[in-house]
């Protein structure tokens, strides 16, 4: 084999070999480590959590005013996951899973988060506490399903307000912030 083929020959494997290696092998941000980031066309970063403005919301599935509408939803406040940027359009996935197109016009930066909405239905209850810890003094028992506004997070805490009452809930009970994700609201 020439010098020059194996040159280019070395070469390629060492890039096919890049390219099985992650940039972001070790690192932790914000979002868990299984979580693929990455930045999309508006500059912010997909995934990421954001909430509905108004209380009428529609949901198509497509990303324009042309496609019909699949879901309205009707709680503003709600949070959804932006999965997906097309112009002025953001695919969003709700808590149980559906997706759907928004116009970014209906979307909020403000932070809300629905308590461990895997256990809507079932006999649970969530305690709200005074301070980020497990001992600490209980502030209102949360049923699952409830959307509160998120203070502050810090990866493992949150901070959070539901209807008026104020305090913590582990970050791994919530829907609407990454494990691991530092949240200043």
């Amino acid at each position: 084999m020439s010098g020059f083929a194996s040159l280019r020959l070395a070469v390629c494997a060492a890039l096919v070999g890049l390219a099985f290696v992650s940039p972001n092998s070790g690192f932790v941000g914000t979002a868990s480590a299984a979580q693929d980031v990455r930045v999309g066309p508006s500059g912010l970063p997909l995934p990421r959590f954001v909430s509905l403005k108004a209380g009428k919301v529609n949901s198509r599935i497509g990303p324009g005013v042309n496609y019909p509408v699949d879901w309205m939803y009707l709680k503003p406040g709600l949070p959804m996951e932006i999965v997906q940027e097309y112009d002025n359009w953001r695919k969003v996935r709700d808590a149980d899973g559906a997706e759907g197109w928004i116009n970014q016009s209906m979307l909020s930066g403000h932070r809300t988060a629905i308590a461990a909405p895997w256990q809507r239905g079932k006999d649970a209850q969530l305690i709200l506490l005074s301070e980020p810890e497990k001992n600490a003094r209980t502030v209102a028992v949360i049923e699952p399903g409830v959307v509160g506004s998120i203070k502050k997070c810090n990866g493992e805490w949150c901070e959070m307000t539901f209807a008026g009452k104020s305090g913590w809930l582990a970050q791994s009970q919530l829907w609407g912030a990454y494990p691991g994700e530092a949240i200043d609201n």
